[in-house]
């Protein structure tokens, strides 16, 4: 396991209350990152974990917030900032997933996958990015899905892929645009992670990806000796490649 020291690096993983956001909040923790948990409605587990990150001795903070909103995006970064300092490490996690075929999927379904998905990452890393580039420093970490670079065609859950295509393409954007800003941003991009609803008949090794697989790639963009590493995608799919590109 790659362990960076995230000593005092203040980390905001959206969506954090559970799932793939509570293992990377906790996995920095870990590592000596001071965290701020943010839910927008599971306001008991987020402190479930706010209390899992202190025990850790991690200072923490706890903050609500709707992130594809610009003024509630604004005022959660404003109560992490107060409460623990500028972010330096940002992790965008939240997206909302529907797997059924996209002439089933109504209006407000739609809007919901791609705006939390695209939307909430691009104002996030906006909002982010203003102490990043005053301090000189700033990772920013994406979380997309494995092939959807390779352009997934499968009508079943399109908005998902569509918005998972975008949030690569934001991605390597933004890595040239802050080149010059001692600030990195890269996408890691799971196929089945083992909290999944339901799992394919055949998976890639036998088993979905754990956590620790995920995080193994986090941290591979959260080293110190990472900073040239920007504008990538870094799949963790155990070798998948879908019938459907």
């Amino acid at each position: 396991m790659i362990e960076p020291d995230l000593e005092g690096r203040t980390v905001l993983v959206t969506g954090s209350a559970k799932g793939l956001g509570r293992a990377f909040t906790l996995a920095c923790a870990d590592r000596g990152a001071d965290v701020a948990v943010h839910f927008k409605t599971s306001e008991s587990a987020a402190r479930e974990v706010a209390e899992s990150a202190r025990e850790r001795g991690a200072e923490t903070t706890t903050v609500r917030g709707d992130v594809t909103d610009p003024d509630e995006v604004d005022a959660l970064f404003g109560i992490v900032e107060a409460d623990l300092g500028p972010v330096e490490i940002l992790v965008n996690n939240v997206g909302a997933f529907a797997p059924r075929h996209w002439a089933e999927i109504d209006v407000e379904t739609w809007r919901r996958v791609m705006e939390t998905n695209v939307t909430g990452t691009y104002l996030c890393s906006r909002r982010a990015l203003t102490g990043m580039r005053d301090r000189g420093y700033g990772r920013i970490v994406n979380v997309g899905y494995a092939s959807s670079e390779k352009g997934m065609v499968n009508p079943k859950n399109a908005p998902y892929f569509m918005a998972k295509s975008s949030v690569l393409m934001f991605t390597r954007m933004l890595a040239a645009d802050t080149a010059e800003d001692g600030i990195t941003v890269n996408a890691v991009s799971p196929y089945v992670i083992e909290n999944s609803a339901e799992f394919p008949e055949e998976l890639p090794r036998g088993r979905p990806a754990a956590y620790e697989d995920v995080i193994q790639a986090l941290f591979t963009f959260l080293e110190e000796g990472s900073g040239y590493i920007s504008g990538t995608n870094l799949e963790v799919d155990g070798g998948w490649l879908p019938e459907d590109v």
